[in-house]
């Protein structure tokens, strides 16, 4: 490999976990989360002349999301992907080599999966991790690498990714299409302003008051009316079933019943709407008709659809895997869970997907890839969730305005978790406390991945009061009081 003087390498690498509980249950492929865990972790890394410095990253374990088999249970999927976030650790922490952060995660990431392989086995589950999960559970520490990487070199790390910086051009990573070019030519050189917020409208949250149960004394809406009016919002992602097509119709109808109210309410006129099926369809016929029924019965819903969100299963590989071409002449369709490398997005093309969901999840690094390559080939970009609070949806919303074309970022913890981001609110309220729509994203201009970090990651072993303590009275003092209307 290629040296240069901004090279680094890793002097050690901490991993550990905080337990985040939600506040409202949220449904995912069948299965109902009521809680999750934070992988934090902590790069200490040195350049060639010695200067030594921390990088941060953190992201929730997601397994749910990265890992919805079979054969393995939840529980046991959220254990293997804990256990191998700490193997990642002690394998980049064993690396010896100066060199940029991209070229020592591909390097190392070499490694994944014959890893994953070892842990199914050490640890007794029946099948290795998956791709999705292994990149969720290395996220942090590829996160925590860049923002070092930037630290030490004191500047933004979407801001070295140049030749100045990388000792290898793209092709390397990806292939001759992108030779002599470099990731400073798909990002940003200053974080976009502002994103709108994709709000969540999960298959389980209410609609209305009348469908409120349970209520919770914590100052935060409850029906979808109610987040609109407290937060602005714009920008509504509809979770579907993609095997009840009466309910989907329903459901889209629904949530367009309720947001004209309130959006009249507050004299808005325009706002969007995105559909998740959450890889459900079993056919393009099914979404094609689900589109056509939105189109028929309600042609202003179907206008404000910006895109499908992958509707099909994530097997790419099967005989079976689904043609989406038709869809993606009425609405973009975008690839997310099939998406774990260039040679996947590749194969997404091929079956008809006409854009692509960043997601800070599956690595910096990699998401950095999948920018450029969706902009080189002219899709459609946006970045969505993975329920992250605190400083894993900081590092989402770096990502996202440092993109070009980025229309929007989902953001939903602060509707499922929001205690786990109240010591990061205080310091950036105005990406936590929405009240315009939009998520305030030229704030995170600072070194490395653009914000304040290191000591402000929790561990069940610190600050544990805090940590107990009810959701902070700073989260109720800037809602809306909804008593009156759930």
């Amino acid at each position: 490999m290629p040296q240069k003087k901004t090279d680094i390498r890793i002097l050690n690498v901490d991993v550990s976990f905080e337990p985040v509980e939600y506040r409202a249950p949220l449904k995912f492929g069948g299965r109902v989360m009521d809680r999750t865990r934070l992988i934090n972790a902590a790069v200490d890394v040195e350049t060639r002349d010695a200067r030594r410095v921390t990088g941060y990253g953190s992201m929730p374990v997601g397994s749910v999301w990265a890992w919805p088999s079979t054969n393995v249970t939840p529980a046991a999927a959220e254990e293997a992907v804990s256990v191998y976030a700490q193997e990642i650790g002690e394998l980049f922490g064993s690396f010896p080599e100066y060199g940029h952060p991209l070229e020592i995660q591909f390097t190392v990431g070499a490694e994944f999966d014959h890893l994953a392989a070892r842990v199914a086995t050490n640890i007794g589950v029946p099948e290795k991790l998956p791709a999705l999960a292994q990149l969720v559970a290395a996220s942090p520490v590829d996160a925590a690498l860049h923002d070092a990487y930037g630290r030490v070199h004191r500047s933004s790390s979407f801001n070295v990714l140049s030749a100045e910086y990388c000792n290898e051009d793209l092709s390397f990573f990806l292939d001759d299409q992108f030779a002599g070019e470099y990731l400073d030519q798909y990002t940003l050189r200053e974080p976009a302003a502002t994103l709108p917020l994709y709000h969540l409208v999960g298959a389980l949250d209410p609609l209305t008051p009348s469908e409120v149960n349970g209520r919770k004394d914590d100052g935060l809406p409850h029906a979808l009316g109610d987040w609109i009016a407290a937060d602005g919002l714009t920008h509504l992602k509809i979770k579907l079933s993609g095997d009840d097509i009466d309910w989907d119709v329903q459901r889209v109808i629904g949530v367009e019943d309720v947001s004209r109210e309130a959006q009249q309410m507050r004299a808005c006129t325009q706002w969007f709407y995105s559909c998740d099926f959450n890889e459900s369809c079993d056919s393009a016929e099914y979404v094609l008709e689900f589109l056509n029924r939105i189109q028929e019965l309600r042609p202003e819903s179907f206008e404000r659809i910006q895109y499908i969100e992958q509707p099909t299963s994530r097997d790419l590989q099967s005989a079976a895997a689904v043609r989406v071409h038709a869809v993606a002449a009425m609405k973009p369709v975008v690839i997310d869970e099939a998406l774990t490398d260039y040679d996947s997005l590749l194969a997404c093309r091929d079956l008809g997907y006409s854009g692509v969901a960043l997601k800070a999840c599956k690595g910096q690094s990699e998401s950095l890839f999948a920018a450029a390559a969706a902009q080189k080939f002219g899709m459609f970009l946006c970045v969505q969730d993975l329920t992250c609070p605190g400083a894993s949806w900081l590092h989402s919303c770096s990502l996202a305005a440092r993109i070009p074309g980025i229309s929007a970022i989902e953001g939903n913890a602060r509707q499922y978790c929001p205690g786990a981001s109240v010591r990061w609110e205080r310091l950036y309220p105005d990406l936590f406390a929405i009240t315009d729509g939009t998520v305030a994203t030229g704030r995170l201009a600072g070194d490395g991945l653009g914000f304040q970090s290191g000591p402000r990651h929790r561990t069940p072993e610190t600050d544990q009061e805090e940590y107990e303590a009810p959701i902070a009275e700073s989260l109720k003092s800037r809602r809306a009081d909804d008593s009156s209307g759930g």
